[in-house]
C-alpha cells in the first residue's frame, strides 16, 4: 500500500485526500486533509490536521509526505485519495489488514493554490460602493496599494461570514450585532455580503463608544442606502435592547469586554459568534502556577501564554454550553501580523464525559478565575 501511494505522490498525481477514522477515540487529531501546493516553484504536499477546535498546517516534500502517510495509517483506519485519473479508497482493519478499492475517474487537475492568484469573494477590479467610500478602492474598483492588506483582511472576514451562512435563519429577518465596530470596515463588509450579494433580510447594529466615528459610519450607511444598518454610541455592558440575536461579532473588545460580549451572545442564543479578542489582562494578573515557573518568570512569555490560555478557556467554555468552537488564524492589521479569531456555532451538543472536570483542572493549574465562567455559571 505504502509503495503504491508513494509512487503516485512521486509522479505528482495527487489532487486531494482525506485520512479519517482514528483508531483511538483519544486521538487528538480527528481528520487529516492533503493537497498539493507549489511554493517558490517547488512542489509540496500540504497536510491539514483537524483537531477538535483547531486546524494546523504542514507543508512536506514528497519524500517526507510518504513517510508521514505511513505513520498516519498506524493511527487511522480510512483514506480517500483523488488522483488525476483515479479514485482510491483504503480501509485498514483492527489487525491492519488493507482493503484497496480503485476506480477510474475523469481526468482532474490539481490546483496548486499557493501558485495562483488568490480568489477573493470580493474581487480586485470590481468597484464596491462601500469600499470606494471607505477609501479602500478607487472609483474604478482598483484596490489602493496602501490598502491592500485591509482588502485582504476584509476578504478573510467575509470567508468566515460565508462559512456561517448555513447557520443563519432563511425564513425571517436575521439579527446581527457588532460590538466595538470602530471604523466599521468589517461591519460594512458583512452587511454588503449578506444583504447585497446574498439577498438576506437582515438588521445589523454596530455599537461603539466613539461618538464621532459612529456618526461618520451612520452617514456612510445612509449615503449608501444601507437602510437596515445602524450605528449607535454605546457600551457592551449597558446594551440591553435585545432578547434574541442570530449573530454576534466582537472585534478588539478589550480584556473582559470580549467576555461580556461572548456572555451576551450565549444568553441571546446566538447561532454564530465571531470574536477577535484584543488585550487580555485578566489571567495575566491571576496566574499562579509554580509548575510553569520556567516559562512564567519571563514577562513577555507570561503575557503571550496568558493570552493563548485566555482564548483557550473562552473556547472551552463556549463548547461546554453547547457551541462548536474553533480558534482560527485571522489577518489583523491593527496590532500584529496574525491574530486569533474565535468562531462558534450553536449546536446544543452536550459536553463530553469529563470535559468540565478537565476544564476545571486546567483553570486550577493556573489559579484562574475566568470572568466568562462566572458569567455563564448558570449554564455550566
Amino acid at each position: 500500500m505504502h509503495d503504491s501511494l508513494a509512487a503516485r505522490l512521486q509522479q505528482q498525481e495527487l489532487v486531494s485526500a482525506t485520512i479519517s477514522q482514528p483508531r483511538l477515540k483519544s486521538n487528538s487529531i480527528k481528520r487529516v486533509k492533503l493537497k498539493p501546493v507549489e511554493i517558490k516553484n517547488a512542489y509540496f504536499i500540504q497536510f491539514e490536521y483537524q483537531y477538535e477546535h483547531v486546524l494546523k498546517h504542514e507543508n512536506l516534500s514528497i519524500e517526507d509526505a510518504s513517510a508521514k502517510l505511513a505513520s498516519l495509517f498506524e493511527e487511522f483506519r480510512q483514506g480517500l485519495f483523488q488522483f488525476t485519473e483515479e479514485k482510491v479508497q483504503i480501509q485498514l482493519s483492527k489487525k491492519f489488514k488493507v482493503t484497496w478499492k480503485s476506480e477510474q475517474t475523469e481526468a482532474k487537475k490539481a490546483e496548486l493554490s499557493h501558485n495562483r492568484k488568490k480568489q477573493y469573494l470580493l474581487e480586485d477590479g470590481v468597484p464596491y460602493p462601500f469600499l470606494v467610500r471607505l477609501g479602500v478602492q478607487s472609483p474604478d474598483g482598483k484596490v489602493k496599494k496602501q490598502k491592500y492588506d485591509k482588502f485582504r483582511q476584509i476578504n478573510r472576514f467575509i470567508e468566515f461570514i460565508d462559512d456561517a451562512l448555513v447557520h443563519l435563519p432563511k425564513d425571517r429577518t436575521v439579527r446581527i450585532l457588532d460590538f466595538g465596530s470602530g471604523k466599521s470596515y468589517l461591519t460594512f463588509a458583512l452587511y454588503h455580503y449578506l444583504r447585497v450579494e446574498k439577498g438576506l433580510d437582515l438588521r445589523v447594529t454596530g455599537l461603539d463608544l466613539k461618538k464621532e466615528v459612529i456618526e461618520e459610519c451612520q452617514r456612510i450607511a445612509d449615503d449608501l442606502n444601507y437602510d437596515q444598518l445602524e450605528f449607535l454610541v454605546g457600551d457592551i455592558n449597558d446594551y440591553n435592547e435585545e432578547s434574541a440575536v442570530d449573530m454576534v461579532v466582537t472585534l478588539h473588545a478589550c480584556d473582559v469586554a470580549t467576555d461580556m460580549a461572548l456572555s451576551r451572545a450565549v444568553k441571546w442564543n446566538a447561532n454564530v459568534i465571531l470574536s477577535v479578542p484584543c488585550c487580555q489582562h485578566e489571567l495575566n494578573s491571576q496566574i499562579e502556577a509554580p509548575e510553569l515557573g520556567i516559562m512564567l518568570q519571563h514577562g513577555l512569555i507570561k503575557e503571550r501564554f496568558s493570552a493563548l490560555a485566555t482564548d483557550s478557556i473562552r473556547a472551552e467554555l463556549l463548547s461546554l454550553v453547547g457551541y462548536e468552537t474553533q480558534l482560527m488564524e485571522f489577518i489583523d492589521m491593527e496590532h500584529t501580523p496574525k491574530n486569533i479569531l474565535i468562531r462558534a456555532y450553536k449546536t446544543g451538543k452536550k459536553p463530553a464525559p469529563g470535559q468540565f472536570e478537565r476544564y476545571q483542572q486546567f483553570t486550577q493549574l493556573l489559579s484562574a478565575k475566568p470572568f466568562l465562567e462566572n458569567e455563564l455559571k448558570e449554564l455550566l
